[in-house]
């Protein structure tokens, strides 16, 4: 037996959960450089906001003056997600981080009524985080995947979705639209529906070989998860990365040769400090930068450009590597809007090197030793000076709130009278 437990409008959750006068008002959390709404809260769903909205188109409509509106806080979010797990592996033996605010849960061997359990899994959350969520179970992970979208959808359930029976299974699978299964987005939803698969039922009724021809063995696989059969074991342990990108759109027209050689430098540190994170080295790197394809009126210029070299993980190499790239395709005279680096060919660092090559063992223990300051004392105490400074060129985030759990200088203050 799988559940699914989603917190809900994650981010806008998580700045809630530490500003009570929040707790009635419309809540939005904005991307990078305060661009546009990513993420809403009920009551600014009922207002009119949308995803995707541009801030600076609505922020002085008069409907959304009592809207609370804040910068994207990553820090906060990713630690706040780790909380949560922590509180579910109280409850269960296993749990499969799927997103940031979506985990699987292990719910086989309880003896006790399920919804007994997804309840006190759901208070728990609340009460230690108060991070809101819902909880959907059943057979299979896509089962238990579409018993938390009716559990978010359907608020009489209140937050609990039990697709454990099959007579039950059915009654929704009647009634409900093929695009909700997991799986299947807006690409794959028209093709089945000109093949007259309208609804979940229809989709598990399919013939498999036609299926297969339209969705290939994947599709053949959902089918089977719908029916009851488990085919998507859980995963505690993520699989390794293929691939790795490191980027950001300024918060201003960077024009100088320096602020941009310090965003990329910043950007390879960054990315170079995950690979060590998680006990990987690159041997492909690509470098790209950009003007606004926004401003008609400045030309567009959008060049990359890649290099391959002996894998490594070493901050120091990488940004030497990432610095000739940036020489190769810099170009005065532009505005640039955004830039970034891209990690490939990405092994675990135990792999065979060359016989030829070593890497420079005082680079790779600095790394290291960068890796343990910045994990004690925040990220960014320790940089390379390359990276610069003041970072001119850093994202807008004029409405950050304090990373209460992550920065020993922004955490809450308790005060007597």
């Amino acid at each position: 037996m799988f559940g699914l437990i989603d917190c809900n409008s994650f981010y806008c959750s998580c700045q809630k959960a530490f500003d009570p006068r929040l707790k009635h008002r419309p809540v939005v959390v904005l991307s990078n450089n305060d661009g546009c709404a990513i993420a809403r809260t009920k009551e600014a769903k009922d207002l009119g906001i949308k995803m995707g909205d541009a801030w600076h188109l609505i922020r002085n409509m008069r409907k959304l003056e009592h809207v609370a509106w804040f910068s994207s806080n990553y820090p906060l979010y990713a630690d706040m997600s780790r909380r949560v797990c922590e509180v579910l592996l109280d409850y269960v033996p296993r749990v499969e981080a799927y997103s940031i605010d979506e985990m699987f849960l292990d719910l086989s061997g309880f003896h006790e009524d399920l919804s007994v359990v997804c309840e006190q899994i759901r208070t728990a959350v609340d009460q230690i985080t108060k991070i809101p969520t819902c909880v959907g179970w059943g057979p299979t992970k896509s089962i238990a995947k579409l018993a938390n979208y009716i559990a978010k959808d359907r608020p009489e359930l209140e937050g609990l979705c039990d697709l454990s029976a099959s007579n039950v299974r059915e009654r929704y699978y009647r009634n409900l639209p093929v695009s909700e299964v997991w799986g299947i987005g807006r690409r794959l939803a028209p093709r089945l529906h000109d093949s007259g698969i309208r609804t979940i039922q229809n989709f598990v009724d399919a013939d498999e070989a036609f299926i297969r021809k339209i969705m290939s063995v994947t599709g053949v696989r959902l089918q089977a998860e719908l029916r009851g059969e488990n085919c998507l074991p859980l995963s505690e342990a993520p699989g390794q990365r293929k691939g790795m990108v490191c980027s950001r759109s300024f918060g201003c027209m960077v024009t100088d040769y320096t602020s941009m050689r310090e965003a990329i430098c910043t950007f390879t540190s960054r990315a170079a400090e995950k690979l060590r994170a998680e006990d990987l080295e690159c041997g492909h790197l690509t470098v790209f930068i950009q003007t606004s394809s926004h401003r008609r009126q400045d030309e567009w210029y959008a060049p990359q450009v890649s290099l391959s070299f002996p894998p490594t993980n070493s901050t120091f190499s990488l940004v030497k590597h990432a610095t000739r790239l940036l020489d190769a395709i810099w170009k005065d005279g532009f505005r640039y809007m955004k830039a970034g680096v891209g990690l490939n060919d990405l092994a675990p660092s135990n792999r065979q090197h060359s016989l030829f090559v070593q890497e420079d063992e005082q680079k790779s223990r600095a790394s290291d030793v960068m890796d343990v300051i910045n994990r004690k004392f925040g990220q960014g105490t320790l940089n390379l000076l390359g990276a610069g400074i003041q970072k001119k060129w850093a994202p807008r985030q004029n409405m950050l709130s304090p990373r209460y759990t992550t920065d020993i200088n922004e955490i809450m203050v308790a005060t007597t009278f």
